[in-house]
């Protein structure tokens, strides 16, 4: 690592010391032209000034000289092994993480795993898991892995659903990522030490928001529970009680417009309560095979694109349709209605409508976020 790489870093990793920063404190920093190094060199007189108001206290000058005292060590230990560091700025920060709200400033990444995979699916539920839970975390991970070699399967590490999970990914020969709620100076469980090998092995990675040295503390984990949604298109919930962790990660991949699926059970058994809720009050969709995933995202799979020369098969379009189905020909990613709008001058209402009518024709796919696209081309 170059001397120039080397003092970016530090300035990187030291933020993920200064606790309370979140990434619109950054933002304020960057639109007032503050940058990193600035940061952490100015005084506190001139940082308030830069930043036209009185300085929050976190980034008193104690606590910015302690970050930078501690990110000189932990970078010692990123080095040492080989750890990859994301500021939330970097083009290859994560492209779906940086769409949550309040997405985590900096990210810890042990492997190489490309976390911007075209076909991401968070798979999370109990750590009781049962025969039939575990049954459908395999079935579904290795159908989806047939249709998508792309596949990247994330979870939490956690017993149960999130070992199965894992594991499942591993044996059906697709990525899978482990975020953790600590440093990765450490592991747990403990007893998965095996499996975060396996997992590195195959491809692999283990991720976290923390550095080394912080202990898996039950707030963490909830935090974990943000990036494993946020990381995914679909969160799928395969056992859970109404109250527990796979409950608040369905949650936030509820908020961030994530699709949310859940495997149903007997309404007897208290470890599928929370699945049969999240179905019952509309949060989540039903999901018994890879179809009802594949169905939700518009994810193509392998070897089924519509070919151009099909096109005749779709209804003749004509008006605000028509021209709706052209700008988004003409995308190369799906849009919004709002973008829509903008380029058209059609209104948000006409356009929703109109979007509802050509998916259901099978003319457009409606992607995670509220975008469309085009199927043909």
């Amino acid at each position: 690592m170059n001397t120039e790489s080397s003092s970016l870093t530090i300035y990187k990793v030291a933020l993920s010391f200064l606790k309370g920063v979140t990434l619109n404190t950054l933002h304020a920093l960057t639109d007032s032209g503050i940058s990193l190094d600035e940061l952490f060199s100015l005084s506190e007189n001139s940082l308030a000034s830069s930043l036209g108001q009185p300085l929050p206290h976190q980034l008193d000058a104690h606590r910015r000289a302690e970050a930078l005292a501690a990110a000189e060590k932990e970078l010692r230990f990123i080095e040492r092994h080989q750890i990859r560091v994301m500021y939330a700025d970097d083009p290859d920060y994560p492209m779906r993480l940086s769409q949550i709200a309040y997405p985590p400033p900096v990210i810890y990444q042990l492997g190489d795993t490309n976390l911007n995979t075209p076909h991401p699916v968070s798979i999370v539920g109990t750590r009781k898991i049962t025969p039939y839970g575990a049954e459908a975390t395999r079935r579904l991970t290795s159908e989806l892995a047939a249709y998508f070699p792309d596949l990247c399967v994330i979870s939490g590490l956690a017993y149960g659903v999130d070992a199965v999970a894992h594991s499942s990914a591993i044996e059906s020969k697709v990525n899978t990522i482990a975020v953790v709620a600590h440093g990765l100076d450490t592991l747990y469980p403990a007893q998965h030490r095996d499996l975060a090998r396996r997992i590195i092995a195959s491809g692999g990675s283990i991720i976290s928001q923390y550095p080394s040295g912080v202990q898996p503390f039950r707030a963490n984990f909830l935090e974990r529970n943000r990036i494993v949604a946020g990381l995914a298109d679909a969160t799928i919930i395969i056992e859970s009680e109404i109250k527990g962790g796979a409950m608040s990660t369905a949650r936030h991949a509820f908020e961030a417009d994530r699709e949310v699926l859940a495997l149903p059970g007997r309404a007897t058994d208290p470890i599928s309560a929370g699945c049969n809720h999240l179905i019952r009050t509309q949060r989540a969709s039903l999901i018994s095979s890879a179809a009802d995933l594949i169905e939700l995202t518009g994810w193509q799979p392998l070897g089924l694109s519509i070919g151009t020369s099909q096109r005749s098969l779709f209804p003749e379009l004509d008006g605000e349709a028509n021209v709706i189905y052209e700008y988004l020909r003409q995308q190369p990613s799906p849009r919004l209605p709002d973008e829509i709008h903008h380029h058209t001058g059609i209104p948000v209402s006409r356009i929703i409508a109109l979007l509802s009518d050509l998916e259901f024709d099978g003319v457009l796919l409606r992607h995670p976020g509220n975008r469309y696209a085009a199927i043909l081309t």
